[in-house]
């Protein structure tokens, strides 16, 4: 639970930064009355903020597997157990003891203690450059911002912790109503605007940091799930003033080739080289190739076949999107580094693509360079033009784009994804295609199941749920549990309805 991490409060940073921010050894103990001295100790202690992000709690895992929840895909891998967590909650007979709910629960937890302790520490801080100061205090309220965002919409209401807690705290803490909840992450993400630089301030080892456009990108992201299509328009107009564009080839958004791109808002960084196991939380390498490479057929390192698209996923492709051939592998589809694609591979016929990395570059398990994509362009300008069919300014949602830098938002992704315009929809037509949009757009990012118990309070997503057949989601589904085992640890949290 999020007070777990309390004791070590005081006594827990970052150790130093490397060549990269996130190049990192494994945390160092250390004093805290000889600690935040330096320039350097704050900027070592914002580096450990971003750490539990790469963990396979959040973003080496979790996260992706949530697009098997939304029904994308299943969890295939070895069949069996082989992810049971992950199988129940997709099929909705989710306990209290599952695995997945716990891990979810618990991995924003270091993340906030550590942009806790910055925000607590470097403000009184003297030593230290005044423009540096302002650019970790702006990533301290953006990743706080963030690890919250992720729980509120997991959980609902969570204890809401913005100070470090001590041994003499009361570290048993109620449950804070969502509403507060979000109105903390607001807060945050309208002060890191402020006080963050633009990305292209960022060169060599800093290149991946959250920036002014992460903050607006992710404000734009939490208006829009609480129905304030103004502000969330906003923010998305505010993103497209920052230099931000559509990369001209889709594929490059999941390339190790081509990380950090121009149509980046954000990224977990992964370095592919690391001192540490493959299992543990400081790995440096993406376990995702691994993970959803098919299985038994030495196309990457590793293979475990997690992941597998279901045939409805695929078959809301469009005749011409060119993002069917970059997002999965089907038989008769594209050679993947040269070896043809068999159905037998995979339980559903189809694997995952888009994460694939080449031998070539990633010759191992445990050698995968590529970052994982948090927010990109692309998922702004479908923002925006949901923002703008719910403000019935639909037309301008819908205007005709004449290639991906110009027109219309809807239709700027529709042509990078080789698609004709799409004119003269209702509102409510609109909002079903650019809810479809989103879903083949964003494909196994981690952001379809969030859109799906986010529209009508979830009603949405549960009618999906019921046309594909899991007749027994219900809307006790649309959160998890609170785990067992944390409220064992802390009897005053309360459980979610129905659980």
């Amino acid at each position: 639970m999020i007070i777990r991490y309390a004791a070590v409060a005081l006594f827990v940073v970052a150790a130093s930064g490397c060549e990269k921010f996130l190049d990192k050894e494994p945390f160092d103990s250390v004093n805290s009355s000889n600690f935040w001295k330096t320039q350097a100790d704050a900027e070592s202690a914002i580096n450990g903020a971003y750490q539990p992000l790469q963990w396979p709690k959040l973003y080496n895992m979790r996260m992706w597997t949530t697009d098997i929840w939304a029904g994308n895909s299943i969890v295939g891998a070895g069949g069996g157990t082989d992810g049971i967590e992950t199988q129940d909650i997709a099929n909705f007979v989710t306990t209290t003891d599952n695995a997945a709910a716990l891990d979810i629960w618990r991995g924003p937890a270091p993340g906030i203690l550590r942009c806790n302790l910055v925000l607590q520490n470097v403000p009184g801080m003297e030593h230290i450059d005044g423009a540096v100061k302002d650019r970790i205090l702006g990533e301290a309220r953006t990743l706080r911002a963030l690890y919250y965002f992720l729980l509120v919409q997991f959980f609902g209401d969570v204890p809401l912790l913005t100070i470090p807690q001590t041994p003499v705290d009361d570290l048993r803490p109620l449950r804070t109503p969502k509403a507060e909840v979000y109105d903390q992450i607001l807060e945050d993400l309208t002060l890191a605007v402020d006080l963050l630089p633009q990305r292209e301030t960022y060169g060599g080892g800093d290149i991946g940091r959250v920036s002014k456009g992460t903050a607006a990108g992710l404000l734009a992201k939490v208006y829009l799930t609480i129905g304030n299509y103004e502000k969330a328009l906003e923010y998305c107009q505010l993103v497209g003033t920052l230099g931000y564009s559509l990369n001209a080839n889709y594929a490059d958004n999941f390339n190790p080739l081509s990380k950090n791109s121009a149509e980046s808002l954000f990224e977990v960084q992964y370095l592919g080289k690391t001192n540490h196991g493959f299992w543990n939380d400081e790995n440096q390498a993406s376990w995702v190739s691994t993970f959803t490479g098919p299985r038994n057929s030495d196309m990457v390192a590793g293979g475990y076949g997690w992941n597998q698209p279901t045939a409805e996923f695929v078959s809301a492709y469009e005749t011409g999107d060119n993002r069917k051939d970059q997002t999965i592998l089907y038989e008769g589809g594209p050679d993947f580094d040269g070896m043809a694609y068999q159905s037998s591979y995979s339980q559903t016929g189809y694997n995952v693509r888009k994460f694939l990395v080449s031998k070539s570059i990633s010759p191992d398990y445990d050698t995968n360079p590529a970052n994982f994509p948090v927010l990109r362009y692309a998922d702004v300008l479908l923002m925006q033009a949901e923002a703008l069919n719910e403000l019935n300014r639909s037309d301008e949602a819908q205007a005709p784009a004449t290639d991906i830098a110009t027109g219309g938002p809807l239709n700027r992704v529709r042509r990078r994804a080789g698609l004709p315009n799409v004119s003269g929809l209702d509102k409510a037509q609109l909002r079903e295609r650019i809810l479809h949009e989103r879903r083949m757009e964003l494909a196994f990012e981690g952001h379809r199941w969030f859109d799906l118990i986010r529209i009508d309070q979830g009603q949405y997503g549960l009618a999906f749920f019921q046309g594909i057949g899991r007749t027994n989601a219900t809307a006790k589904h649309l959160l998890l549990p609170i785990p067992l085992r944390e409220i064992e640890a802390n009897p005053n949290l309360t459980q979610n309805t129905g659980y």
